[in-house]
């Protein structure tokens, strides 16, 4: 017999605001199936008010409330029976981001859970990353964000170590990123994947998913450091126009995208990682798998 739930999950980032909605297929003595069935991504970069202003704009406020008015539409249409939101750097790090959080759930009921690098970090560790970390392989995982990158390095299966930078697209492009936080990030990459003599790297957000969509590549195989160094020269030499025109790229990703790949490039470069492989797994799907996990809890909880 078949159970089938709707799960949705909110991820507020800096660059943009998604909404996830996944179907959760359970059967007797079978592990579950996370389907997904509806992404809604707004563009709103809050990263470009708080990073530069410290708070979030009256604009963006607005637009957050109306966005999510309709994501709670979206989730009712899709009888959705459990769901989180979850806002990253943009939010935590913003004088005001409490108080939008607060006077956003008095207007639309929704509750936003400002989270910290570390349990974006442990979120997203729910994920079905366990299908492509190998026992016997190392990965480097980096997960790039509007604000913040994220890394955790995998080994025989399990979390050597994970790490949160304030090195962010948003923040790039807004030439925030001073050298010493690129030389933080190089020492620690280099430092963490030592011992190792074999590292690849796992690729996440936005931008990995796009150019590995566009890249023709065959679902499981991975990107070379050859062909992302090759892409980044070329949408390096394009403007921003020609790449929305050109490469019929989203506005919103045209700027980001050149940056994004340069992170991606420079944690390849340090680790001595050959390969990256982009399995699309995110905040979003962490968040599912979450509560999930905690349905379960409390469902051995009552039986106990």
């Amino acid at each position: 017999m078949l159970t089938i739930d709707k799960y949705a999950a909110i991820d507020i980032g800096s660059n943009a605001i998604r909404l996830l909605i996944a179907l959760v297929i359970e059967q007797k003595d079978k592990d579950p199936v996370f389907k997904k069935r509806s992404l809604v991504r707004v563009p709103i970069r809050l990263g470009a008010d708080v990073f530069l202003q410290g708070n979030i704009s009256e604009k963006n406020q607005l637009r957050m409330r109306d966005a999510m008015k309709a994501f709670d539409l979206l989730m009712k249409n899709h009888e959705v029976t459990r769901f989180r939101a979850c806002a990253t750097s943009a939010m935590r790090e913003a004088d005001n981001g409490s108080e939008v959080a607060e006077e956003l759930k008095k207007e639309t009921g929704i509750n936003i859970n400002i989270i910290d690098g570390n349990d974006e970090a442990a979120i997203i560790a729910t994920t079905d990353l366990k299908e492509l970390i190998q026992t016997e392989k190392t990965f480097l995982y980096v997960d790039v964000g509007g604000g913040s990158t994220e890394f955790t390095l995998f080994s025989d299966g399990k979390t050597v170590d994970s790490k949160s930078f304030k090195l962010g697209t948003v923040r790039i492009i807004n030439n925030m990123i001073t050298e010493t936080i690129w030389e933080e990030v190089e020492s620690w990459i280099k430092t963490t994947t030592k011992p190792y003599k074999k590292v690849s790297l796992i690729g996440s957000g936005g931008n990995i998913n796009h150019i590995y969509k566009n890249s023709g590549k065959k679902i499981g195989k991975p990107l070379s450091y050859f062909y992302l160094g090759s892409y980044y020269d070329m949408i390096k030499s394009l403007s921003y126009e020609e790449r929305i025109l050109e490469l019929n790229m989203n506005p919103d990703r045209a700027d980001v995208v050149v940056p994004a790949t340069r992170i991606y490039l420079s944690a390849m470069k340090w680790s001595g990682a050959k390969n990256v492989y982009v399995p699309k797994i995110g905040l979003s799907d962490g968040i599912i798998k979450s509560l999930y996990n905690e349905k379960i809890a409390a469902e051995l909880e009552v039986n106990n």
